[in-house]
């Protein structure tokens, strides 16, 4: 898998261990009978023995960009420090508002980071540089980072973020300017494909639980209770699967990737009916992009990131469920419970911390190494370089066929489809 490089590397690395450039990572890891072959080869991320750049020749340049999630400050204190101690660099510029933040006119200022800024911000939920959606016009960009000797951008965001980014990188190419550019995949939803597991997404499950639980308790302190759960997953339902996994109290789970019938023998609501009068309560965990097709008030608009606009799921079942009891005349209370700002506004727990800090390192290892036009990924258990064009068109989906759903199944009861 190529790989750009600015050129050689004609600096000594500071760094005491290094990983050989020659190391690779299978995209998978199972053979079978005698076939060894392996197509698709992903460089092994780490410290380069030898640098593209002088590292007192550095001008970092940050920015964060789409929504907040855990570990974002994490990450940009853990890029400044791998940056400043172990590289020596001392200008590390963050640009607040996104890619806004990149364009002079919108009157954002970059911001010099140091030690004392960013000793604490790990701390806090959000981002100390703020952030915004939507593009920027990417020849005054570019323009604007060399203006300001920004020779090594790290952007930290969706996939969004990333198209952004190859078109930074591309522009610069174009100039001959030699800029190393490097992302670090930021989705709350899991969804980023060659990376196993993305910051803040486990953060994102145990925050659920806790709302889960309460809602669990609601359910069961009433007659027929009955508590609904929205949870972040526009495309992909992998943290209302892990979360119900992690949860145990859990009967209903709906998730993008499987289809939703409510009405008719088989449908979800009448195996919701069939839930209350066995055991007089009932949870549902609703991914935000599941069951979009039954709504019928979707504007079909795009936000500034270009994702379709949704429709409110949660509110809906809302509604339809407490329409539908009534109708059959059994007597219901019904909950609703939308934590997803809450969830993603906390800072990283333990475990992403540890892994927001891996990222940024290995981000910075490969821009010293001139290495652009590339993500960190993590595959394996292992910390790879993959190009942008690999996963700034793709998204990673939970397979109904696969072990993680079907631990949701066994766990909640309910159907493997409905209808």
């Amino acid at each position: 898998m190529h790989i750009t490089v600015l050129g050689p590397a004609n600096f000594d690395s500071p760094i005491k261990y290094e990983v050989d450039d020659r190391v690779r990572i299978p995209a998978r890891i199972e053979r079978f009978g005698k076939n060894t072959d392996e197509d698709l080869l992903f460089e092994e991320a780490g410290p380069r023995r030898k640098l593209f750049f002088d590292p007192k020749a550095v001008r970092a340049g940050v920015v964060t960009c789409g929504g907040i999630c855990p570990g974002l400050n994490t990450v940009i204190r853990s890029l400044f420090f791998q940056l400043y101690h172990a590289y020596g660099v001392r200008t590390v510029l963050g640009f607040p508002g996104g890619y806004l933040g990149l364009d002079p006119s919108t009157g954002n200022k970059p911001i010099l980071l140091d030690p004392d800024m960013v000793d604490h911000i790990h701390q806090e939920g959000g981002t100390i540089l703020k952030t915004s959606r939507g593009p920027v016009d990417t020849k005054v960009a570019v323009e604007y980072l060399m203006s300001h000797g920004i020779n090594m951008l790290f952007t930290i965001g969706g996939d969004g973020t990333q198209r952004g980014a190859k078109e930074i990188f591309t522009e610069a190419k174009k100039r001959n300017y030699p800029m190393a550019v490097v992302g670090i995949p930021k989705t709350i939803d899991n969804d980023v494909v060659w990376v196993s597991r993305s910051f803040g997404f486990q953060t994102a499950v145990e925050e659920s639980v806790r709302v889960i639980t309460c809602a669990h308790t609601e359910s069961k302190s009433v007659k027929n209770g009955i508590s609904i759960v929205k949870l972040m997953g526009r495309d992909a339902g992998f943290i209302a699967a892990c979360a119900t996994v992690a949860s145990q109290d859990v009967n209903f789970t709906l998730i993008p990737e499987v289809p939703l019938e409510l009405e008719g023998p088989g449908g979800f609501l009448e195996a919701l009916k069939k839930r209350i009068l066995s055991r007089a309560h009932a949870v549902i965990v609703v991914a935000e992009g599941a069951g979009q097709q039954l709504l019928t008030d979707i504007p079909g608009q795009r936000d500034a990131s270009g994702n379709l606009k949704l429709g409110d799921i949660g509110a809906f079942l809302r509604e339809r469920i407490a329409k539908y009891f009534k109708e059959q005349k059994i007597e219901a209370t019904v909950r609703y419970f939308d934590p997803s700002y809450t969830i993603r506004s906390v800072p990283a727990d333990a475990e992403d911390s540890v892994l927001c800090d891996q990222y940024a390192r290995h981000a910075v290892h490969a821009a010293m190494a001139g290495k652009t036009g590339m993500i960190i990924g993590l595959l394996h258990d292992r910390f790879i370089h993959v190009p942008i064009d690999m996963t700034a068109h793709h998204k990673k989906r939970v397979e109904p066929d696969s072990f993680l759903w079907h631990s949701v199944l066994a766990a909640t009861g309910q159907p493997g489809a409905w209808g």
